[in-house]
Protein backbone atom coordinates (compact mmCIF):
# COMPACT_ATOMS: atom_id res chain seq x y z
CA UNK A 1 0.00 0.00 0.00
CA UNK A 2 0.98 3.62 -0.43
CA UNK A 3 -0.78 6.38 1.48
CA UNK A 4 -3.09 8.76 -0.36
CA UNK A 5 -2.55 12.47 0.17
CA UNK A 6 -4.89 13.94 2.78
CA UNK A 7 -5.40 17.10 4.79
CA UNK A 8 -2.21 16.57 6.80
CA UNK A 9 -0.08 16.98 3.66
CA UNK A 10 -1.45 20.41 2.67
CA UNK A 11 1.67 22.57 2.20
CA UNK A 12 -0.32 25.68 3.15
CA UNK A 13 -1.02 24.44 6.69
CA UNK A 14 0.48 26.63 9.41
CA UNK A 15 0.99 25.92 13.10
CA UNK A 16 0.40 28.19 16.08
CA UNK A 17 3.98 27.24 16.99
CA UNK A 18 6.05 29.73 14.99
CA UNK A 19 9.17 27.52 14.78
CA UNK A 20 7.17 24.89 12.88
CA UNK A 21 6.50 27.40 10.09
CA UNK A 22 10.18 28.14 9.37
CA UNK A 23 10.92 26.78 5.90
CA UNK A 24 14.22 25.17 6.95
CA UNK A 25 12.83 23.20 9.88
CA UNK A 26 12.99 19.43 9.75
CA UNK A 27 9.76 19.21 11.70
CA UNK A 28 6.93 21.24 10.17
CA UNK A 29 3.29 20.48 10.83
CA UNK A 30 3.27 18.19 7.77
CA UNK A 31 5.84 15.85 9.35
CA UNK A 32 5.08 15.03 13.02
CA UNK A 33 7.57 12.17 13.50
CA UNK A 34 7.20 9.98 16.57
CA UNK A 35 9.87 9.40 19.22
CA UNK A 36 10.72 9.05 22.91
CA UNK A 37 12.15 11.93 24.93
CA UNK A 38 12.53 13.41 28.40
CA UNK A 39 13.89 16.61 29.89
CA UNK A 40 17.68 16.67 29.67
CA UNK A 41 19.67 15.61 32.75
CA UNK A 42 16.54 14.40 34.51
CA UNK A 43 15.78 10.99 35.94
CA UNK A 44 12.18 10.97 34.78
CA UNK A 45 10.95 8.23 32.50
CA UNK A 46 11.08 8.77 28.77
CA UNK A 47 7.77 9.85 27.24
CA UNK A 48 6.33 9.43 23.77
CA UNK A 49 5.67 12.37 21.53
CA UNK A 50 6.11 14.00 18.16
CA UNK A 51 8.65 16.59 17.06
CA UNK A 52 7.15 19.90 15.92
CA UNK A 53 9.37 22.84 15.03
CA UNK A 54 11.88 23.26 17.86
CA UNK A 55 9.69 21.42 20.39
CA UNK A 56 8.68 17.92 21.42
CA UNK A 57 4.96 17.45 22.02
CA UNK A 58 4.07 15.06 24.84
CA UNK A 59 1.29 12.72 23.63
CA UNK A 60 0.66 11.17 27.04
CA UNK A 61 0.25 14.60 28.64
CA UNK A 62 -2.21 15.56 25.91
CA UNK A 63 -4.10 12.30 26.44
CA UNK A 64 -4.39 12.91 30.19
CA UNK A 65 -5.60 16.46 29.41
CA UNK A 66 -8.44 15.03 27.29
CA UNK A 67 -7.21 16.54 24.01
CA UNK A 68 -8.02 13.44 21.93
CA UNK A 69 -11.26 11.64 21.14
CA UNK A 70 -12.45 8.65 19.12
CA UNK A 71 -9.84 6.51 17.30
CA UNK A 72 -7.14 9.11 18.03
CA UNK A 73 -7.75 8.70 21.77
CA UNK A 74 -7.45 4.92 21.40
CA UNK A 75 -4.16 5.38 19.56
CA UNK A 76 -2.90 7.91 22.10
CA UNK A 77 -3.62 5.37 24.83
CA UNK A 78 -0.90 3.25 23.19
CA UNK A 79 1.57 6.07 23.90
CA UNK A 80 1.59 6.04 27.69
CA UNK A 81 4.68 3.80 27.94
CA UNK A 82 8.31 4.57 27.12
CA UNK A 83 8.42 2.96 23.66
CA UNK A 84 6.31 3.07 20.51
CA UNK A 85 5.81 -0.69 20.18
CA UNK A 86 2.14 -0.64 21.21
CA UNK A 87 1.32 2.08 18.67
CA UNK A 88 3.32 0.23 16.03
CA UNK A 89 1.38 -2.95 16.75
CA UNK A 90 -1.95 -1.11 16.46
CA UNK A 91 -1.38 -0.75 12.72
CA UNK A 92 -1.34 2.07 10.17
CA UNK A 93 -4.92 3.24 10.74
CA UNK A 94 -4.20 3.95 14.42
CA UNK A 95 -1.05 5.95 13.71
CA UNK A 96 -2.84 7.81 10.90
CA UNK A 97 -5.77 8.75 13.16
CA UNK A 98 -3.41 10.02 15.86
CA UNK A 99 -1.29 11.94 13.38
CA UNK A 100 -4.39 13.64 11.92
CA UNK A 101 -5.60 14.60 15.40
CA UNK A 102 -2.17 16.00 16.27
CA UNK A 103 -2.14 17.97 13.02
CA UNK A 104 -5.49 19.59 13.89
CA UNK A 105 -4.45 20.20 17.48
CA UNK A 106 -1.22 21.94 16.45
CA UNK A 107 -2.67 23.99 13.57
CA UNK A 108 -3.10 27.73 13.72
CA UNK A 109 -6.59 28.49 15.02
CA UNK A 110 -6.87 25.34 17.15
CA UNK A 111 -9.33 25.92 19.99
CA UNK A 112 -7.10 23.80 22.24
CA UNK A 113 -3.92 25.82 21.68
CA UNK A 114 -3.58 27.04 25.27
CA UNK A 115 -3.93 23.56 26.76
CA UNK A 116 -1.71 22.05 24.06
CA UNK A 117 1.10 24.50 24.82
CA UNK A 118 1.42 22.90 28.24
CA UNK A 119 2.49 19.66 26.50
CA UNK A 120 5.59 21.16 24.81
CA UNK A 121 9.21 20.62 25.81
CA UNK A 122 12.00 22.45 23.89
CA UNK A 123 14.14 20.03 21.90
CA UNK A 124 17.24 21.83 23.14
CA UNK A 125 16.18 21.06 26.72
CA UNK A 126 15.41 17.39 26.06
CA UNK A 127 17.21 14.15 25.36
CA UNK A 128 16.07 11.21 23.23
CA UNK A 129 16.35 7.47 23.39
CA UNK A 130 15.53 4.63 21.01
CA UNK A 131 11.93 5.09 19.87
CA UNK A 132 11.11 1.38 20.14
CA UNK A 133 12.21 -1.68 22.06
CA UNK A 134 13.98 -3.43 19.18
CA UNK A 135 13.82 -7.20 19.35
CA UNK A 136 15.57 -7.93 16.08
CA UNK A 137 17.63 -5.91 13.62
CA UNK A 138 18.34 -6.92 10.00
CA UNK A 139 20.65 -5.02 7.66
CA UNK A 140 20.17 -5.27 3.90
CA UNK A 141 22.50 -4.52 0.98
CA UNK A 142 20.00 -2.69 -1.20
CA UNK A 143 22.14 -0.23 -3.19
CA UNK A 144 23.57 -1.82 -6.30
CA UNK A 145 25.99 1.09 -6.56
CA UNK A 146 27.45 0.37 -3.13
CA UNK A 147 27.48 -3.36 -3.81
CA UNK A 148 29.34 -2.78 -7.08
CA UNK A 149 31.79 -0.27 -5.60
CA UNK A 150 32.63 -2.47 -2.62
CA UNK A 151 32.77 -5.62 -4.72
CA UNK A 152 35.15 -4.03 -7.22
CA UNK A 153 37.67 -3.44 -4.43
CA UNK A 154 37.86 -7.11 -3.54
CA UNK A 155 36.59 -8.94 -6.65
CA UNK A 156 37.49 -6.75 -9.66
CA UNK A 157 36.51 -9.47 -12.12
CA UNK A 158 33.10 -10.09 -10.51
CA UNK A 159 32.01 -7.16 -8.31
CA UNK A 160 28.44 -8.45 -7.94
CA UNK A 161 27.84 -11.97 -6.74
CA UNK A 162 25.42 -14.02 -8.89
CA UNK A 163 22.53 -13.75 -6.44
CA UNK A 164 22.51 -9.95 -6.04
CA UNK A 165 19.92 -9.13 -8.71
CA UNK A 166 17.60 -11.88 -7.52
CA UNK A 167 17.80 -11.66 -3.71
CA UNK A 168 17.55 -8.69 -1.34
CA UNK A 169 20.69 -9.82 0.50
CA UNK A 170 20.87 -9.15 4.25
CA UNK A 171 22.47 -10.26 7.49
CA UNK A 172 21.18 -10.43 11.05
CA UNK A 173 22.79 -7.68 13.11
CA UNK A 174 22.89 -6.86 16.83
CA UNK A 175 19.93 -5.05 18.43
CA UNK A 176 21.62 -4.66 21.83
CA UNK A 177 24.21 -2.17 20.53
CA UNK A 178 21.70 0.19 18.88
CA UNK A 179 21.85 3.73 20.25
CA UNK A 180 20.05 6.99 19.51
CA UNK A 181 21.85 9.97 18.01
CA UNK A 182 24.27 11.71 20.35
CA UNK A 183 25.78 8.63 21.97
CA UNK A 184 29.53 8.28 21.51
CA UNK A 185 31.05 5.10 20.12
CA UNK A 186 34.09 3.33 21.56
CA UNK A 187 36.56 2.15 18.92
CA UNK A 188 36.18 -1.63 18.78
CA UNK A 189 38.83 -4.23 19.46
CA UNK A 190 39.12 -7.31 17.32
CA UNK A 191 41.21 -9.70 15.30
CA UNK A 192 42.78 -8.30 12.15
CA UNK A 193 45.25 -9.77 9.67
CA UNK A 194 47.29 -7.98 7.05
CA UNK A 195 47.99 -9.62 3.72
CA UNK A 196 51.61 -10.41 4.57
CA UNK A 197 51.20 -11.41 8.22
CA UNK A 198 51.45 -15.06 9.15
CA UNK A 199 48.80 -14.83 11.85
CA UNK A 200 46.14 -12.36 13.01
CA UNK A 201 46.63 -9.82 15.79
CA UNK A 202 44.17 -8.56 18.40
CA UNK A 203 43.81 -4.83 18.95
CA UNK A 204 41.90 -1.67 18.06
CA UNK A 205 40.39 -1.44 14.59
CA UNK A 206 42.44 0.83 12.32
CA UNK A 207 39.83 0.95 9.55
CA UNK A 208 36.74 2.26 11.25
CA UNK A 209 34.04 3.44 8.85
CA UNK A 210 30.51 4.81 8.67
CA UNK A 211 27.67 3.65 6.43
CA UNK A 212 24.94 6.02 5.24
CA UNK A 213 21.64 4.14 5.54
CA UNK A 214 17.98 4.45 6.31
CA UNK A 215 16.26 2.28 8.89
CA UNK A 216 12.62 1.30 8.88
CA UNK A 217 10.62 0.10 11.83
CA UNK A 218 8.13 -2.72 11.57
CA UNK A 219 4.64 -1.84 12.73
CA UNK A 220 2.14 -4.67 12.87
CA UNK A 221 4.02 -7.93 12.42
CA UNK A 222 3.14 -11.23 10.80
CA UNK A 223 2.54 -14.67 12.24
CA UNK A 224 5.25 -17.31 12.06
CA UNK A 225 4.79 -19.26 8.83
CA UNK A 226 2.70 -16.52 7.18
CA UNK A 227 4.70 -14.65 4.50
CA UNK A 228 3.76 -11.03 3.79
CA UNK A 229 2.82 -10.42 0.13
CA UNK A 230 4.81 -7.63 -1.51
CA UNK A 231 1.58 -5.79 -2.31
CA UNK A 232 0.72 -5.69 1.41
CA UNK A 233 4.22 -5.25 2.79
CA UNK A 234 4.12 -1.50 3.45
CA UNK A 235 1.16 -1.96 5.79
CA UNK A 236 3.71 -3.60 8.09
CA UNK A 237 6.14 -0.64 8.06
CA UNK A 238 5.57 2.05 10.69
CA UNK A 239 8.14 4.59 9.59
CA UNK A 240 11.66 5.56 8.62
CA UNK A 241 14.75 6.92 10.38
CA UNK A 242 18.40 7.59 9.51
CA UNK A 243 20.91 4.89 10.39
CA UNK A 244 24.70 4.69 10.62
CA UNK A 245 25.93 1.10 10.55
CA UNK A 246 29.42 1.66 11.95
CA UNK A 247 31.84 -0.83 10.41
CA UNK A 248 35.33 -2.03 11.35
CA UNK A 249 36.56 -2.91 7.88
CA UNK A 250 39.74 -4.66 9.01
CA UNK A 251 37.90 -6.87 11.51
CA UNK A 252 35.18 -7.51 8.92
CA UNK A 253 37.69 -8.50 6.22
CA UNK A 254 39.27 -11.19 8.41
CA UNK A 255 36.12 -12.69 9.88
CA UNK A 256 33.36 -12.44 7.27
CA UNK A 257 34.03 -15.71 5.45
CA UNK A 258 32.23 -18.07 5.57
CA UNK A 259 29.28 -16.74 7.61
CA UNK A 260 29.30 -12.99 6.95
CA UNK A 261 29.58 -9.92 9.23
CA UNK A 262 30.00 -10.46 12.97
CA UNK A 263 32.20 -8.41 15.33
CA UNK A 264 33.10 -5.97 12.57
CA UNK A 265 29.50 -4.72 12.73
CA UNK A 266 27.96 -5.65 16.08
CA UNK A 267 29.78 -3.08 18.24
CA UNK A 268 27.43 -0.20 17.44
CA UNK A 269 24.70 1.25 15.26
CA UNK A 270 23.35 4.80 15.58
CA UNK A 271 19.87 5.91 14.52
CA UNK A 272 18.06 9.22 14.45
CA UNK A 273 15.50 9.22 17.28
CA UNK A 274 12.44 10.60 15.42
CA UNK A 275 10.57 8.14 13.18
CA UNK A 276 8.99 9.71 10.10
CA UNK A 277 5.83 7.80 9.19
CA UNK A 278 5.24 6.41 5.72
CA UNK A 279 2.11 8.56 5.64
CA UNK A 280 4.20 11.73 6.03
CA UNK A 281 6.40 10.55 3.15
CA UNK A 282 3.46 10.09 0.75
CA UNK A 283 4.19 13.25 -1.31
CA UNK A 284 7.70 12.01 -2.06
CA UNK A 285 6.96 8.63 -3.56
CA UNK A 286 8.65 7.84 -6.86
CA UNK A 287 8.82 4.77 -9.10
CA UNK A 288 11.12 1.96 -8.06
CA UNK A 289 14.56 2.09 -9.62
CA UNK A 290 14.41 1.26 -13.32
CA UNK A 291 16.50 -1.84 -13.80
CA UNK A 292 19.03 -1.75 -16.64
CA UNK A 293 18.25 -3.70 -19.79
CA UNK A 294 19.31 -7.29 -19.34
CA UNK A 295 18.73 -7.40 -15.58
CA UNK A 296 16.36 -10.18 -14.51
CA UNK A 297 12.88 -9.10 -13.46
CA UNK A 298 12.01 -9.59 -9.79
CA UNK A 299 10.68 -13.04 -8.98
CA UNK A 300 6.90 -13.14 -8.46
CA UNK A 301 7.07 -12.91 -4.65
CA UNK A 302 9.00 -9.62 -5.08
CA UNK A 303 6.85 -7.95 -7.71
CA UNK A 304 3.69 -5.89 -7.73
CA UNK A 305 2.71 -3.27 -10.26
CA UNK A 306 1.92 -0.76 -7.52
CA UNK A 307 5.38 -1.24 -6.00
CA UNK A 308 7.01 -0.74 -9.40
CA UNK A 309 5.06 2.48 -9.92
CA UNK A 310 5.55 4.07 -6.49
CA UNK A 311 7.76 1.83 -4.35
CA UNK A 312 10.63 4.31 -4.22
CA UNK A 313 10.99 7.28 -1.86
CA UNK A 314 13.09 10.30 -2.80
CA UNK A 315 14.93 10.89 0.49
CA UNK A 316 18.04 13.05 0.14
CA UNK A 317 20.78 11.66 2.40
CA UNK A 318 23.94 13.47 3.49
CA UNK A 319 27.08 12.66 5.48
CA UNK A 320 29.12 15.30 7.34
CA UNK A 321 32.41 14.89 9.20
CA UNK A 322 33.70 17.11 12.01
CA UNK A 323 37.17 16.25 13.29
CA UNK A 324 38.32 17.21 16.77
CA UNK A 325 40.45 19.98 15.21
CA UNK A 326 37.44 21.31 13.30
CA UNK A 327 35.35 21.48 16.45
CA UNK A 328 38.14 23.15 18.41
CA UNK A 329 38.43 25.79 15.68
CA UNK A 330 34.62 26.14 15.45
CA UNK A 331 34.89 25.21 11.77
CA UNK A 332 31.99 24.03 9.63
CA UNK A 333 31.63 20.28 9.24
CA UNK A 334 32.76 18.89 5.89
CA UNK A 335 30.10 17.28 3.73
CA UNK A 336 31.43 14.00 2.41
CA UNK A 337 28.46 12.69 0.43
CA UNK A 338 24.95 13.41 -0.81
CA UNK A 339 22.85 10.57 -2.14
CA UNK A 340 19.19 9.48 -2.24
CA UNK A 341 17.18 6.47 -1.25
CA UNK A 342 15.58 6.59 -4.69
CA UNK A 343 18.76 4.81 -5.92
CA UNK A 344 17.88 1.67 -3.96
CA UNK A 345 17.77 -1.44 -6.12
CA UNK A 346 15.26 -3.01 -3.74
CA UNK A 347 12.20 -1.24 -2.30
CA UNK A 348 11.01 -1.30 1.30
CA UNK A 349 8.16 -3.60 0.26
CA UNK A 350 10.51 -6.04 -1.45
CA UNK A 351 12.78 -6.19 1.59
CA UNK A 352 9.87 -6.92 3.94
CA UNK A 353 8.32 -9.44 1.55
CA UNK A 354 11.56 -11.34 1.07
CA UNK A 355 12.40 -11.27 4.78
CA UNK A 356 9.11 -13.04 5.52
CA UNK A 357 9.00 -15.21 2.40
CA UNK A 358 10.32 -18.27 4.25
CA UNK A 359 7.75 -17.80 7.02
CA UNK A 360 9.97 -15.68 9.29
CA UNK A 361 7.86 -13.56 11.62
CA UNK A 362 8.57 -9.86 12.09
CA UNK A 363 7.43 -8.18 15.30
CA UNK A 364 6.43 -4.61 16.17
CA UNK A 365 9.56 -2.55 16.75
CA UNK A 366 11.87 -4.75 14.70
CA UNK A 367 14.35 -2.65 12.75
CA UNK A 368 15.35 -3.24 9.15
CA UNK A 369 18.10 -1.22 7.47
CA UNK A 370 18.71 -0.48 3.81
CA UNK A 371 22.45 -0.99 3.67
CA UNK A 372 24.76 1.76 2.46
CA UNK A 373 22.87 4.11 0.15
CA UNK A 374 25.49 5.06 -2.41
CA UNK A 375 24.39 6.60 -5.69
CA UNK A 376 25.81 6.48 -9.20
CA UNK A 377 28.02 9.58 -8.97
CA UNK A 378 31.46 10.11 -7.36
CA UNK A 379 29.98 12.51 -4.78
CA UNK A 380 27.25 10.02 -3.80
CA UNK A 381 29.38 7.45 -1.99
CA UNK A 382 28.02 6.39 1.38
CA UNK A 383 31.16 5.07 3.10
CA UNK A 384 34.85 5.87 3.45
CA UNK A 385 35.56 2.42 2.03
CA UNK A 386 34.27 3.74 -1.28
CA UNK A 387 35.39 7.37 -0.98
CA UNK A 388 39.03 6.45 -0.27
CA UNK A 389 39.08 3.23 -2.30
CA UNK A 390 39.73 1.13 0.80
CA UNK A 391 42.24 3.63 2.15
CA UNK A 392 44.40 3.89 -0.99
CA UNK A 393 43.22 7.40 -1.94
CA UNK A 394 43.17 9.61 1.20
CA UNK A 395 40.40 12.17 1.47
CA UNK A 396 41.59 15.77 1.94
CA UNK A 397 39.38 17.82 4.25
CA UNK A 398 38.87 21.61 3.97
CA UNK A 399 41.17 22.32 6.95
CA UNK A 400 44.05 20.36 5.42
CA UNK A 401 43.57 17.17 7.43
CA UNK A 402 43.27 13.87 5.58
CA UNK A 403 41.34 10.71 6.29
CA UNK A 404 41.44 7.18 4.98
CA UNK A 405 39.23 5.90 7.79
CA UNK A 406 37.83 7.47 10.96
CA UNK A 407 40.10 8.66 13.75
CA UNK A 408 39.42 9.11 17.45
CA UNK A 409 37.52 12.34 18.08
CA UNK A 410 35.79 12.34 14.69
CA UNK A 411 32.07 13.07 14.70
CA UNK A 412 29.97 11.67 11.86
CA UNK A 413 26.62 13.35 11.26
CA UNK A 414 23.93 12.00 8.94
CA UNK A 415 21.06 14.20 7.79
CA UNK A 416 18.11 13.50 5.52
CA UNK A 417 15.18 15.38 4.04
CA UNK A 418 12.48 15.18 1.39
CA UNK A 419 11.73 18.18 -0.80
CA UNK A 420 9.72 18.82 -3.96
CA UNK A 421 7.63 21.55 -5.55
CA UNK A 422 4.09 21.60 -4.17
CA UNK A 423 4.95 19.88 -0.87
CA UNK A 424 6.37 21.07 2.42
CA UNK A 425 9.99 20.08 3.04
CA UNK A 426 10.29 17.53 5.83
CA UNK A 427 13.41 16.26 7.56
CA UNK A 428 14.62 13.44 9.77
CA UNK A 429 16.67 15.29 12.37
CA UNK A 430 20.24 14.28 13.14
CA UNK A 431 22.01 10.96 13.41
CA UNK A 432 25.34 11.75 15.06
CA UNK A 433 28.07 9.89 16.90
CA UNK A 434 31.64 10.62 18.02
CA UNK A 435 34.50 8.09 18.06
CA UNK A 436 36.13 7.50 21.45
CA UNK A 437 39.47 5.73 21.91
CA UNK A 438 39.49 1.95 22.31
CA UNK A 439 39.45 0.48 25.79
CA UNK A 440 42.42 -1.84 25.78
CA UNK A 441 42.22 -5.11 27.69
CA UNK A 442 44.50 -5.35 30.67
Amino acid sequence: MTYALNETHDPQLQSWLASANVMETDFPLQNLPFGAFRRAHSREAFRLGVAIGDQAFDIAAAQYAGLFSGPAADAAACCTSTHLNALMQAGPSAASALRAALSRLLRAGSAAELRARDCLVPLTASESTLPAAVGDYTDFFASIYHATNAGSLFRPDQPLLPNYKYVPVAYHSRASSLRASGHSLVRPLGQTKTAHAGAPEFGPSQRLDFELEIGFFIGSGNALGAPVPVADAERHVFGVCLLNDWSARDIQAWEYQPLGPFLGKSFGTTISPWVVTLEALAPFRVPALTRPAGDPPPLPHLYSEADRESGGIDITLEVFLATAKMRAAHSTSARLSQSSFRHSYWTLAQMVAHHTSNGCDLRPGDLLASGTMSGPGPLELGSLLEITRNGTQPLKLPNGETRTFLEDGDTVLLRGHCEKHGARRIGFGECAGTILPARHRT
